[in-house]
């Protein structure tokens, strides 16, 4: 599709235009992962974030009931700028929708967690391929057997996205994506899935499942889904996430958020 920006690509979400995942959408602008908690469970949270930077890192939280970002995306909605929302009860998937203004309470923070689809612009500019997008597909995402570190109710463990990259490429892909600390930065591991757990890289818990051609290794970098598998073992009386692949995308561009 034609290259558009960040504001541009909220709008169309917010009225409906585009409802897949968000992969390729506003290319150069940074997504987000949405974690969204009652007030009371807040601290905890950050708390489990600030523990876990690979899979959370935090670019913004909310005050309570109020749905702007205003530091990443001023004038956004957050219960409307996601293509797609879970809303979690109790440890259980109670619904998937369009938009969560039915379910926003006055005490709800929202979090704003860095997201690995910022960081592939950079892997295509090093001539790196990125096989969910050459596939139209969203990234395969895997629930591992890292143990995550807990604080107050949440714990679970680690997820991760997968992306095959071919052998001759692997140490500058580390080279790139480890330029992005805010938005899971460089691998968690490469190689044997079974090392952490994952039994069948055609089957993941969450997302698509893409070809790996001969000469390519299977990397796997932290993924801010992690909150939701904690919400599944953790079970707060109500938590909403994005459901995977299908982002907020802030104003801040990717290049911010590199390190030299």
């Amino acid at each position: 599709m034609e290259r558009i920006g960040a504001k541009e690509a909220r709008k169309m979400i917010r009225e409906g235009q585009w409802k897949g995942p968000t992969c390729g959408i506003a290319l150069g602008f940074t997504q987000a992962n949405l974690v969204v908690l009652p007030k009371e469970l807040a601290y905890d949270f950050m708390l489990f974030a600030f523990r876990n930077p690979k899979p959370c890192p935090v670019l913004e939280i909310t005050d309570p009931g109020d749905p702007e970002p205003k530091n990443v995306a001023p004038g956004a909605d957050i219960r409307t700028d996601i293509p797609k929302y879970r809303v979690y009860k109790r440890g259980e998937l109670y619904a998937e929708v369009d938009n969560i203004t039915e379910f926003w309470r006055e005490d709800f923070v929202a979090f704003l967690i860095g997201c690995s689809f910022t960081f592939e612009w950079a892997l295509l500019e090093n001539g790196i391929p990125v096989r969910h997008i050459e596939e139209g597909k969203n990234v395969p995402m895997y629930i591992t057997n890292i143990p995550t570190k807990p604080a107050g109710i949440f714990r679970g463990n680690m997820v991760v996205s997968m992306r095959p990259i071919p052998r001759d490429k692997v140490v500058r892909a580390i080279q790139v994506t480890s330029r992005f600390p805010s938005v899971h930065g460089a691998p968690v591991h490469i190689g044997d899935p079974e090392a952490i757990g994952i039994c069948a890289l055609e089957k993941p818990d969450f997302g698509d499942a893409v070809q790996i051609k001969e000469g390519e290794i299977p990397v796997f970098w932290a993924c801010g889904v992690t909150p939701q598998a904690v919400a599944l073992e953790s079970k707060p009386e109500i938590m909403i996430t994005h459901s995977p692949g299908h982002m907020f995308i802030t104003d801040i561009r990717d290049e911010e958020l590199a390190i030299m």
